[in-house]
C-alpha cells in the first residue's frame, strides 16, 4: 500500500512557475513508477508527466512538454513537479499517482496508476 499527499499548489500569474510536491509513504516508493496527472473542470484526467523508479526515463504530456519537469528523490520518497511559462490552461487540480508494478517502466495513462493522492488546485491567471 502506498499513500500519497500533494502540496505546493496555488495561484500564480501566466508566464510564472511553480512547483508542486509528493511524499509517498511505503517502502516500495524507490521501485515505482509515478506520475502527475491532472483535471480542469468538466475535462477528463489529463497525463501530465511520469518518471521511472530510477528516474532514469521521463515522459511529458504534449501540452507541457519543454515547460513542465519532473523530478524524484528517492531518498525522500519525493515526486516534484516543476512548471515553467504556465498558462491559463494549465489551471486544474494536480493529482499525483503512484504504480503497483514494481521496476516497471514509464507509464502515461490514468488506468496504470493504483494508487492516487487528493489533488492540489493550481491555478493561473491571465
Amino acid at each position: 500500500q502506498v499513500q500519497l499527499v500533494e502540496s505546493g499548489g496555488g495561484s500564480v500569474q501566466a508566464g510564472g512557475s511553480l512547483s508542486v510536491s509528493c511524499v509517498a509513504s511505503g517502502r516500495t516508493f524507490s521501485r515505482l513508477c509515478m506520475g502527475w496527472f491532472r483535471q480542469a473542470p468538466g475535462k477528463e484526467r489529463e497525463f501530465v508527466a511520469a518518471i521511472s523508479w530510477s528516474g532514469g526515463s521521463t515522459a511529458y504530456g504534449d501540452s507541457v512538454k519543454g515547460r513542465f519537469t519532473i523530478a524524484r528523490d528517492n531518498a525522500k520518497n519525493t515526486v516534484t513537479l516543476r512548471m515553467d511559462s504556465l498558462k491559463a490552461e494549465d489551471t486544474a487540480v494536480y493529482y499525483c499517482a503512484a504504480d503497483s508494478v514494481i521496476l516497471a517502466v514509464v507509464k502515461t495513462t490514468a488506468e496504470s496508476y493504483a494508487y492516487w493522492g487528493q489533488g492540489t488546485q493550481v491555478t493561473v491567471s491571465s
